[in-house]
């Protein structure tokens, strides 16, 4: 194992191979959503590996939570271009989302044959128990070392209001977070702890940096695009309409065209998770392309849930609907993979885009006080955020029913403040002390992730099977 010295510390650099292993594990393993996701990455890279510093890992979470997509997934491929460049990149954003997506497709083939996934709650009940716990933790962790100063617990409390109270769009609060901290560090410096280093003093260096700034991510830019609409031709080659962009939009002649020119669209748009686009997302294929029935899009949501990997892997299983219902020329599950491999392709790839273009000109800039002032506000705002989603993802485990009280109301009806709130009488016991026994085992004796996750899945397989028995 190589040592690096870091612009902060001197951290362990893997070897390839090694890094590799731990890639599939931490994409094995994922599950919880970007909350828990991070949380695995944080404990399993900065404290037990120790393969990236604490300020490297929150300036990369920063920058990814600026983009479109997911972040978790974007974050695994900052990281791996850290460690061991575009190669690293590829090989942790690919190994964060193939076991997922392996999952999903075979859930799918199984949902198209059986059309049953209720059977799934029961598998994974005892995950989300351990996953909350974890979340927890992570949420702690990060609280103690992202928020250094006065201005950042009150950037992090704004930003979790600002979601939880006002349910204002993710962008926007991530947006202003990084506007506060701009304005914090050129008009209240000592009001902000933002770690910066010297200047280059040389000119010419600087004109080169911004000439190389500029031009080296554009190209880049242009080459990923390519490669990402590059499964075009294999659309093409399938069914050759004269007009393939115009036709495939209609969803007429080729649906293989449609799903991939579709998510394609969504994806440079699907800020905040995959929770902001579902909504549209099943209005458009259920309404104007008729690839899901009503109703079907909350079984994918339930089956994406209950997988490794990214919540927006959900696409994954519209893109296979759509294939398996209208194959064209080949089998219908062939058809199926087909359709979801285009939606994995069209949703995924502009993750690598944004990081192989945009990772460099955000390394090179760490040393700019502006924006690490900006960087370091929105770091306190993912606290907030990850509270959020931890509140969410915790009422949602530990209760079966949660809604939503209006606190103050527009003049047209709409809640203009309001909170979620669960019902106390669904209350389910057994996920409570799942989580008390997996929390047990994290804070007190610090038992290791796969452990904690492999006893809780199988108590709750104990647990969901003795109800079912004595009903």
């Amino acid at each position: 194992m190589n040592k690096v010295i870091a612009a902060d510390e001197v951290v362990a650099v893997p070897s390839f191979r090694e890094a590799t292993r731990v890639w599939a594990k931490i994409g094995c393993l994922s599950f919880g959503g970007p909350a828990g996701q991070i949380a695995l990455m944080h404990k399993t890279l900065v404290d037990e590996k120790r393969w990236i510093s604490e300020e490297r890992f929150l300036h990369a979470l920063s920058y990814c939570m600026l983009l479109p997509g997911p972040e978790a997934q974007q974050l695994a491929t900052y990281i791996g271009w850290l460690m061991h460049g575009v190669r690293g990149g590829l090989v942790a954003g690919l190994l964060f989302i193939l076991p997922g997506f392996v999952v999903i497709v075979a859930l799918s083939s199984l949902y198209v044959l059986f059309q049953d996934a209720a059977w799934l709650s029961a598998v994974f009940f005892g995950l989300k128990a351990a996953v909350l716990a974890i979340v927890v933790e992570a949420l702690l962790r990060l609280a103690r070392r992202a928020l250094k100063g006065r201005f950042h617990y009150w950037v992090a409390a704004a930003s979790f209001l600002a979601l939880f109270l006002l349910n204002l769009p993710f962008p926007v609060v991530v947006i202003l977070a990084g506007a506060a901290g701009f304005l914090m560090q050129r008009y209240g410096q000592r009001s902000i702890d933002a770690p910066t280093a010297p200047q280059p003093s040389d000119r010419q260096e600087r004109g080169r940096l911004t000439t190389h700034a500029i031009a080296r991510p554009l190209l880049v830019l242009v080459f990923w695009i390519l490669i990402w609409q590059s499964p075009l031709l294999l659309v093409r080659a399938l069914d050759a309409p004269t007009d393939l962009i115009a036709e495939t939009l209609s969803g007429e002649t080729n649906v293989f065209g449609a799903v991939f020119i579709f998510f394609s669209k969504m994806a440079v748009i699907t800020f905040g998770g995959a929770y902001a686009v579902l909504s549209y997302v099943a209005q458009v294929a259920v309404g104007h392309y008729a690839w899901l029935k009503p109703g079907e899009m909350l079984d994918g949501l339930a089956l994406a849930e209950t997988t490794p990997g990214p919540l927006v892997l959900v696409l994954c299983f519209v893109g296979f609907l759509a294939g398996f219902r209208n194959p064209i020329a080949m089998m219908p599950l062939l058809g199926g993979v087909f359709g979801a491999f285009l939606a994995a392709w069209a949703t995924f790839v502009p993750s690598f885009i944004w990081i192989f273009a945009g990772a460099p000109y955000i390394e090179k800039l760490r040393n700019n006080a502006a924006l690490s002032a900006s960087l370091s506000a929105i770091t306190a705002a993912v606290v907030g955020v990850i509270l959020n989603l931890a509140l969410w993802f915790g009422l949602h485990v530990l209760f079966a029913e949660v809604g939503r009280i209006a606190l103050l109301s527009r003049g047209t009806g709409l809640p203009l403040v309001s909170l979620a709130w669960p019902d106390w009488r669904s209350l389910d016991v057994a996920a409570l002390a799942l989580f008390a026994i997996a929390a047990l085992l994290l804070f007190r004796f610090k038992a290791g992730m796969v452990k904690i996750l492999a006893f809780s899945a199988v108590a709750g397989l104990l647990i969901t099977g003795a109800e079912t028995f004595f009903k």
